[in-house]
């Protein structure tokens, strides 16, 4: 799975000119799933997302996360974090797994952010979305569970 964590002050999605999905102060979470992804990896970066410490104290400094501000998350879909554009002009999305293996997989995800407590909302899948973010700091991070398989 690949993530890409915003921290935000807002974030929002429409589809078809109604908000589907909206959050405060948090994070924004494209996801994008790939062939051999499942649960474990699912597990892996619900818990890494939940205990990331990128909102500043005090002092200025990334101590706090999201459960020390109230934060939420915006789960947003992302097929096209697997895309290969390294040859040619027009990406190949050969990686990026199947819908329906796709859309179980980040509804599990999800799942397991509500049951650390978080307040989470998405975007929906397969429609074409308008993401609106306000993104604070900027403050934006890459995770990608394929990267900690490697290293293990």
């Amino acid at each position: 799975m690949r993530a890409v964590v915003q921290r935000v002050s807002r974030a929002s999605v429409t589809v078809d000119g109604q908000v589907v999905g909206a959050i405060g102060r948090g994070f924004l979470v494209l996801l994008g799933v790939t062939h051999n992804d499942g649960r474990s990896e699912a597990d892996w970066l619900a818990r890494k997302i939940v205990g990331l410490r990128i909102f500043e104290d005090d002092a200025g400094k990334m101590n706090l996360g999201l459960a020390d501000v109230g934060g939420a998350v915006l789960v947003v879909s992302q097929f096209t974090l697997y895309g290969d554009a390294r040859k040619g002009r027009r990406p190949d999305f050969l990686l990026a797994a199947r819908p329906e293996v796709a859309e179980p997989l980040i509804e599990y995800f999800c799942a397991q952010l509500r049951d650390q407590g978080l307040v989470v909302a998405t975007g929906r899948f397969r429609a074409m979305m308008d993401v609106e973010l306000v993104n604070e700091g900027p403050v934006t991070l890459w995770l990608d569970t394929g990267d900690v398989k490697r290293e293990t």
